[in-house]
């Protein structure tokens, strides 16, 4: 058993959630302490308990510890099985964040595995649903990952009530070199769920002015949507870049569209490969199989998770460059 101090770096959820996964994955059995200590409410959080607790009901884990507040655990992983699995996050839990979490182990189970999730789709503090389905899986995908994704219905916060289905082939990973694909079409979602049509078109067309103002094409379409939850959001993407913008009380619908606009060209006008928030998250990948990209910026999450990936393998990450940064997994 390796122990993991859960304050290293940026301190979040983030280690956890990717010392689990790559726990499930290599089977080693870990103990991870000091967790969320320098946050407002230490320790962890509903939705973190929720993800452990499904990854080790997927991969027959012994859990310790597991519950919200809790600042130590421990995590002794068991058998990938194949199958069926539902998760209820419960209000508005990012669906994404746990999808992250249970996806590496679902690669290494021993057949076709599903996860449906609810929960919340599009809520502040990680990848919206769109991101994930139109960005993060295609590079998935890199690594020879044989993923589908369904969006079954969206939840915002705080009701959340989204539904949406992972499926997942399992199979060997294979090195990813991701390299620059140029800036192709921008696609995007500008969606609302009971509120005026009005305020996803103003997302759109802010969007699409800006887009346009910066030479780029763009076709972004719109859904007006009436759910258990009430928000707004939009999500733009051109290749491995993404940008999002969430929607809230006092916002401007033309502001939410400005931020996800400025996000995306920011990124594009970069010749790396993929955007800063996909580095980090392809960090676990490139510890298992290997491979090399490069990103706009190095964030704390990235280097945090580079540090979490270091207790499970043996490859070592090389980070070089200015401008534009490269990450080599040998």
């Amino acid at each position: 058993m390796i122990e993991i101090d859960g304050s290293y770096g940026e301190g979040g959820g983030q280690i956890v959630r990717t010392s689990v996964a790559l726990s499930a994955v290599t089977a080693i059995a870990i103990e991870i302490k000091n967790i969320r200590q320098n946050r407002p409410k230490p320790g962890l959080a509903p939705q973190h308990a929720h993800a452990i607790k499904a990854l080790s009901r997927l991969c027959n884990a012994r859990i310790s510890g597991v519950k919200p507040g809790s600042s130590e655990i421990i995590f002794e992983p068991g058998y990938i099985k194949a199958g069926n699995n539902r998760v209820e996050i419960g209000t508005a839990g990012s669906v994404t964040l746990l999808m992250q979490c249970l996806l590496p182990a679902m690669l290494n189970a021993d057949g076709p595995v599903s996860l449906e999730v609810h929960g919340g789709t599009d809520v502040q503090w990680s990848p919206t649903i769109d991101y994930f389905k139109h960005i993060f899986i295609p590079a998935l995908r890199s690594f020879g990952i044989k993923a589908n994704l369904d969006i079954w219905q969206r939840g915002y916060y705080p009701k959340g009530m989204g539904a949406v289905l992972l499926q997942i082939d399992p199979g060997r990973l294979k090195p990813a070199h991701l390299s620059p694909q140029g800036v192709r079409l921008v696609e995007g979602i500008s969606h609302c769920s009971n509120l005026p049509e009005h305020v996803v078109k103003r997302q759109a067309e802010t969007a699409v002015l800006l887009l346009e103002r910066a030479g780029l094409e763009s076709r972004v379409i719109t859904e007006v949507l009436h759910l258990p939850s009430t928000g707004s959001g939009i999500t733009l993407w051109s290749g491995y870049k993404g940008g999002s913008a969430l929607g809230e009380r006092g916002l401007r619908a033309e502001d939410v569209g400005e931020k996800a606009a400025d996000n995306l060209i920011e990124e594009l006008v970069s010749n790396a490969a993929i955007d800063k928030h996909l580095a980090d998250q392809l960090i676990p990948y490139l510890a298992l199989a290997g491979g090399s990209l490069t990103t706009s910026e190095i964030s704390m999450h990235a280097k945090t998770n580079i540090w979490t990936a270091a207790h499970f393998t043996e490859r070592k990450f090389e980070v070089s460059g200015e401008a534009i940064f490269k990450i080599e997994a040998n």
